[in-house]
């Protein structure tokens, strides 16, 4: 039985619960900035607009999988929603402001500190993420006490590449110095989750308790917390 040294997390929908949507959480003060900045725009023209210049950034994306940052869609937001160019500042400081918004729709998950604890005994642990802000999942880990008990947070805004893009595996994998093959990933979505890590030789284990997706039974997870039992059934 060949040995598993790592385990590599995805973080959205793994190890925190969390809402995807640009418009639910709510953006008062979101609006508010803007207004300020000098747009005209009402609450529900300002989340239309956004949501579909952000819709557009996605589209591109999915054709190659290629990461844009929360700085690009906001200085492609102001520019066409404010009477004159933004700046930097004003982009950094209204996507910032976004983020902190965006966030109240991420939950910590009772018992992980445990969980993480547990694993760590046996594996290094890193995560490998599709964000658009570099530094909002290790804000996270941090927040939660379990940024040191990860070796690596690889972002596919730093890297370039979204999961399941080829390069942010292999730069992942780089990075902690591991074989695909001494590796298992975790995650939730099936392509970039699953397909992903399998295409690039490691082990996948996906989160999947709807049984969704066509996959080894002994490779379904009902949630991230059925990991160490599943890897003791396995010997890895």
């Amino acid at each position: 039985m060949r040995r598993i040294t790592h385990i590599l997390f995805d973080f959205f929908g793994t190890l925190v619960e969390y809402s995807p949507s640009r418009t639910e959480q709510g953006y008062a003060s979101s609006h508010a900035l803007l207004r300020r900045l000098g747009a005209t725009l009402t609450y529900e023209e300002f989340l239309d607009v956004w949501s579909g210049v952000s819709a557009e950034f996605d589209r591109l994306s999915d054709e190659d999988h290629h990461e844009f940052s929360m700085i690009d869609v906001g200085t492609a937001f102001l520019a066409q929603v404010l009477p004159r160019k933004p700046s930097l500042a004003e982009v950094e400081e209204f996507t910032s402001q976004y983020v902190s918004e965006w966030n109240s729709g991420v939950r910590y998950l009772p018992g992980l500190a445990g969980l993480i604890e547990e694993l760590s005994a046996d594996y290094r642990l890193a995560v490998v993420t599709n964000t658009h802000q570099p530094n909002l999942v290790p804000d996270h880990l941090a927040a939660m006490g379990l940024l040191s008990s990860f070796d690596a947070v690889i972002t596919s805004v730093e890297v370039g590449w979204r999961k399941p893009h080829p390069k942010i595996f292999a730069g992942a994998l780089d990075t902690l110095g591991v074989r695909a093959s001494s590796a298992v990933f975790v995650g939730d979505t099936y392509e970039p989750d699953f397909e992903g890590p399998e295409r690039a030789g490691m082990t996948a284990y996906l989160i999947d308790p709807h049984r969704l997706a066509a996959i080894p039974e002994d490779r379904r997870l009902t949630s991230v917390f059925d990991l160490p039992r599943r890897l003791h059934a396995q010997g890895v």
